[in-house]
């Protein structure tokens, strides 16, 4: 008589840890994020940092980018341009398409944030030496390769 397989329970593997490392970095950083800028989440704050940087990225790149839909990437923009943080310009080849460019408080807003984030990184990293670091982002890339 064949056993059935045992299946490990959700929460004792490793990527219930990922997701939980995951989601209590966020948390951390959300509630940072807030103490600086209330009005602006952790997707936002990357919005500006990716718009800043690759001012030529497309909504659809940044989606990729942050793993988010197109539509929730839309919303967020636009709420990002009515705060104030963003403006649309027309782009210069592709009129369909518009450019996205800091206003004067988005780039305010980054220069607030950078020490914030660096700040969470460091926390979130404090106690793991930069060989920890590289093997489990070698381990994590082995990952996402066997998932694809």
């Amino acid at each position: 008589m064949n056993q059935p397989m045992k299946i490990a329970f959700p929460t004792q593997t490793i990527f219930y840890t990922i997701e939980n490392a995951i989601k209590q970095y966020r948390k951390m950083s959300q509630k940072q994020i807030s103490q600086i800028v209330p009005d602006i989440t952790i997707d936002q704050a990357l919005i500006l940092i990716i718009v800043e940087q690759h001012p030529d990225y497309s909504q659809v790149k940044i989606a990729e980018l942050l793993f988010k839909d197109y539509a929730a990437i839309t919303r967020m923009i636009e709420r990002m341009v009515s705060n104030g943080y963003l403006m649309r310009k027309a782009h210069a080849v592709d009129k369909r398409r518009s450019t996205l460019l800091l206003t004067k408080k988005g780039n305010d807003n980054i220069e607030l944030l950078m020490p914030i984030i660096k700040s969470n990184r460091e926390r979130a990293l404090q106690g793991i030496d930069q060989k920890e670091i590289v093997h489990l982002n070698a381990t994590l890339q082995k990952l996402i390769q066997n998932c694809l």
